[in-house]
């Protein structure tokens, strides 16, 4: 790396990578979260006994559908907080560009959250029916994870842009490791 004679500041070489500090904010809360989801799932997993339930399908798919309700009720949340904060407000009307930087934060967390759930859902889905039979506390574990996750995501949106990275990459990375071991499963 160079440094400037006239500012005293580094100066990138050609083809040489400079991280901006909030690019490194960004990347240490993903890598962060990546991590805390991987212990999490592999935690909870390991603490959350089996189901005792048939080993067919359908079975299987009705144990998915009830963890894939607390994710859906912090969805709910989500657009409730949304909704009850126009009520309250000159925001009422959508149309009038009224909101605070709070209620537009929270509605990108909800869109955002909307994404990450129909991947989950799949996921989740996916999972249950692909994963052996005494493997089936990895739904649970997954579940609880995500609603989590998606906190972190919201609550460090609210303090600080920057600090949704945490929330972001593990809930992502959580959807993409289920459905790539749900095709893995699935193909092998």
């Amino acid at each position: 790396m160079r440094i400037s004679y006239a500012t005293g500041s580094p100066i990138a070489s050609e083809g040489e990578l400079r991280i901006k500090p909030e690019q490194k904010i960004v990347a240490i809360g993903a890598a962060s979260g990546v991590i805390g989801m991987i212990v999490m799932v592999w935690l909870l997993a390991k603490l959350i006994p089996g189901p005792a339930i048939a080993d067919t399908a359908a079975v299987r798919i009705a144990y998915a559908l009830h963890w894939a309700v607390p994710p859906a009720l912090l969805f709910f949340f989500m657009v409730g907080a949304v909704g009850n904060a126009r009520f309250k407000s000159e925001a009422i009307d959508p149309t009038a560009g009224k909101e605070s930087e709070r209620m537009i934060i929270d509605g990108r967390v909800a869109d955002n959250t909307l994404q990450q759930l129909v991947l989950f859902l799949v996921g989740l889905l996916g999972l249950s029916v692909t994963l052996p039979p005494d493997g089936l506390s990895v739904v649970a574990a997954v579940a609880i994870t995500f609603v989590v996750a998606r906190c972190i995501f919201w609550f460090g949106y609210r303090i600080h842009p920057l600090y949704r990275a945490p929330g972001f990459s593990s809930t992502a990375y959580l959807n993409l490791g289920m459905l790539l071991a749900t095709l893995w499963l699935w193909l092998r």
